[in-house]
């Protein structure tokens, strides 16, 4: 250990370490060199795209003994590095994260960063919902992307809305955000919106039996969706026209539970979108799509009702 002394044989060592482990990523990195150097540049409280040469500083003796113990940490708990660092990134932006939430990782950061253009018109939207907000970060981020829009963020999580409550104050969006607890649209009645945009949860119950530690110690309340993952999704759908402006958009992540999504709805035409930066799974519709296609939508919820109620 005494050999280590630079960020960069940090970084190296901690990626070594986690590959030896056998570690599984993917909230928020892809691979053990990334996921090892976010953790060293967090404790170094430096930016990810620093000047390559000071990666060749020397840690001092407080830095090594934080990073180790983060790097232990993380090999013995299976914890995301997020939630050992109570930091995430989303959007640019920096987000206290801890198990009440999920780990935030939405491609839909794209699409907040394009402003949601070309499907509206930016300076056109006056109103937002976040809806299954957990920690804020997409409402967060659409406050700041949507400055002169008001912005809802919902969750049906207390939980959840105390760490939003903590975003919200520490981008000093008091004003700009408004935090409401509701199962999803129930609460809402009267309210409607340019854009309702959502990261609800969509894992099937054969993937919640099969998904990695790592992925376990974030809430099942936001992850789990019934038998097929599409069930919160359902929901979203049968009512979401009712919440939406007349030019307004939906805009859903459903992830690898696209198929299941499409199983149910054969006949509607959801525009899937594309991403530069990778991800996939996120769709669009629009206002007049929701009404004509609401009949679809709450048939087949009233089916997987019944259907369960035949079981039971």
């Amino acid at each position: 250990m005494d050999t280590l002394t630079t960020a960069r044989d940090f970084i190296r060592w901690g990626a070594s370490r986690f590959n030896a482990a056998g570690l599984v990523f993917g909230h928020g990195t892809a691979n053990a060199l990334d996921e090892s150097a976010a953790l060293v540049m967090h404790v170094l409280h430096l930016d990810h795209d620093l000047p390559d040469d000071c990666l060749d500083s020397a840690l001092t003796t407080a830095e090594r003994g934080q990073v180790i113990k983060l790097i232990e940490s993380r090999i013995e708990t299976r914890k995301p590095v997020a939630y050992l660092t109570h930091e995430a990134w989303f959007a640019g932006l920096s987000f206290y994260v801890d198990e009440r939430v999920l780990v935030p990782r939405s491609p839909i950061a794209e699409l907040i960063a394009d402003r949601f253009a070309p499907w509206v018109v930016p300076q056109q939207v006056g109103s937002v919902l976040d809806l299954c907000t957990g920690s804020g970060c997409i409402g967060i981020a659409c406050a700041y992307a949507f400055p002169e829009a008001r912005v809802d963020a919902v969750d049906i999580s207390p939980g959840a809305l105390a760490v939003a409550q903590r975003n919200v104050e520490r981008h000093g969006l008091e004003r700009r955000v408004r935090l409401l607890e509701s199962d999803l649209l129930e609460g809402l009645a009267g309210e409607r919106y340019d854009v309702i945009v959502s990261n609800p949860p969509y894992v099937s119950v054969k993937e919640m039996q099969t998904l990695p530690c790592e992925f376990r110690h974030e809430p099942a309340l936001g992850l789990a969706a019934g038998v097929d993952g599409m069930d919160v999704v359902a929901r979203i759908l049968r009512t979401a026209a009712d919440h939406l402006s007349a030019s307004g958009i939906l805009i859903v992540e459903v992830g690898y539970s696209q198929p299941a999504l499409m199983a149910r709805y054969p006949d509607v035409p959801f525009l899937w979108l594309e991403f530069e930066h990778g991800g996939e799974g996120v769709f669009m519709l629009e206002y007049h799509q929701l009404v004509a296609y609401r009949q679809a939508f709450e048939s087949r919820v009233a089916q997987r009702a019944s259907a369960s109620g035949a079981k039971e």
